[in-house]
């Protein structure tokens, strides 16, 4: 009997909600062979079997969030006993906990919160058992986690629309509607009426004595938003497992790193040149356009060199500057959320294999083919908005790096451009914006600025044609 457990899909993953089972207890499994779905914060991964055998037992249901190393299924010879599968409605066995998942050794200490003292130990020789969670399932088929939310939350289980695989009701779906409901307000008691409130008596300090404030700062005041209104017609979108990865790590960076935004604007003439001569060879050639991105990245990578503390990680009171540079490149996925699979290496590429390259991770990122190690090791990140014709985006920064550049829209406009004898005349070229979202703690604003201006000198100098030969 072998232990099948949730694979580390990443560096940082700690967990991942199981979406699908491929195979059924009793269903014989080959090595290799796809035996569930995880969806992490980072991808959606189709995971194999480690080993060959029968599936024994299933100790975790499609829609259960499962953490790194907890045991998800058994995976046993044709002859051991198969575990029945439970009763339509009644209670979950207890199942024995996993072994933690080891600890992965941090580079830096963390402080942790002092150990509060232990409770004495009971007198009692029996063990108080688990409070269990009474839920009437009407019959439906229920995951511990979804039974446990929908008992501490007091709901109908049949006024919950199953959005999972054959109408099953999920955690996200449970969440919704726990969303949904409006926050209860506790009611504040009355005073009896035969009560008197009296205040307390008020010390007055005399006219010569300064008002000292007392020392200890009185607690912030914590407010949430209020409860959106909602009227007849309105839908409730359960978010997604990327999106709501994308969300806690978008708060997570703003809260981290004090943003500032630095712009320039570029003028891509050479490179329009260059695109418009080699366009129909290139698509002939690659089977894919010739964007400006490829250009960009070519630029950025060689500037990384020259200003390092950008292509760095913070970590604590101090920069982890990369000796590598591994350019993560935003895709968006059909508005559903977005991911920053990571070009590696990209410094010492020529341009036609970085586009080859950017290409690839962006389409394997669309058709849910990235492995976690597409996902990790990134060093600084490109976010290209302008195909949709920005003019300039504030970009949030990837944690824990650094900086993060938009490539906003390239329009043609009027500029003044100055010949070799310093005449100057109007002329239309291609210009558009760079805009450098960046973390103040990591460096000040002439070195972001000076960076911005390097990757302009660049684009705007040098021999294109030459370059995507």
């Amino acid at each position: 009997m072998a232990d099948v457990t949730m694979p580390q899909l990443g560096e940082t993953v700690t967990e991942g909600t199981i979406t699908q089972w491929f195979k059924n207890v009793g269903d014989s499994v080959a090595m290799d062979e796809i035996l569930f779905e995880v969806s992490t914060d980072k991808v959606d991964s189709e995971v194999p079997s480690p080993v060959a055998g029968v599936l024994t037992e299933i100790l975790a249901a499609e829609g259960d969030v499962v953490e790194v190393g907890q045991i998800l299924c058994r995976v046993g010879d044709a002859d051991e006993p198969v575990a029945p599968e439970p009763d339509v409605g009644s209670e979950p066995r207890a199942v024995d906990s996993p072994e933690p998942a080891a600890a992965m050794p941090s580079p830096e200490p963390v402080a942790t919160q002092p150990t509060p003292p232990s409770p004495p130990e009971s007198t009692s020789p029996v063990s108080e058992p688990d409070v269990v969670h009474e839920v009437n399932t009407d019959g439906v088929i229920l995951s511990p986690v979804v039974r446990r939310l929908i008992s501490d939350n007091a709901l109908d289980v049949s006024q919950i629309v199953g959005t999972g695989l054959g109408g099953r009701i999920t955690r996200a779906d449970v969440e919704a509607v726990i969303q949904a409901k409006p926050s209860a307000v506790p009611a504040v008691p009355p005073t009896p009426a035969d009560e008197s409130v009296v205040a307390p008596p008020v010390t007055v300090p005399p006219v010569d004595e300064p008002v000292v404030a007392p020392s200890a700062a009185a607690p912030p005041v914590v407010t949430t938003p209020p409860e959106p209104a909602r009227a007849a017609g309105d839908q409730i979108v359960p978010l997604n497992n990327v999106r709501k990865r994308t969300a806690e790590h978008m708060v997570m960076s703003k809260a981290t790193s004090p943003h500032v935004l630095t712009a320039i604007e570029v003028d891509y003439e050479r490179v329009e040149q260059v695109r418009k001569q080699r366009s129909a060879a290139w698509k002939a050639e690659e089977g894919f356009s010739l964007t400006y991105l490829p250009f960009i990245t070519r630029a950025v990578a060689d500037a990384l060199r020259d200003f390092p503390h950008l292509n760095a990680s913070f970590a604590g009171d101090h920069l982890i500057v990369h000796d590598t540079i591994n350019m993560a490149v935003a895709v968006d996925i059909d508005f559903e959320g977005l991911l920053a699979p990571v070009v590696k290496q990209v410094d010492g590429k020529r341009l036609r294999q970085i586009a080859r390259e950017i290409k690839d991770v962006a389409d394997r990122t669309r058709t849910k083919q990235l492995t976690p190690d597409d996902l990790s090791g990134g060093t600084f990140t490109l976010t290209n908005a302008g195909q949709y014709g920005t003019m300039m985006q504030f970009p949030i920064i990837n944690q824990p790096q650094v900086a993060i550049l938009s490539t906003d829209g390239v329009k043609r406009k009027p500029v003044v451009v100055t010949d070799e004898f310093g005449n100057e005349s109007i002329a239309i070229h291609s210009v558009g914006v760079l805009a450098l979202a960046w973390d103040h703690r990591a460096f000040d604003g002439a070195y972001a600025a000076a960076f911005l201006d390097r990757i302009r000198t660049i684009i705007e100098s040098r021999d294109w044609e030459a370059e995507i030969n």
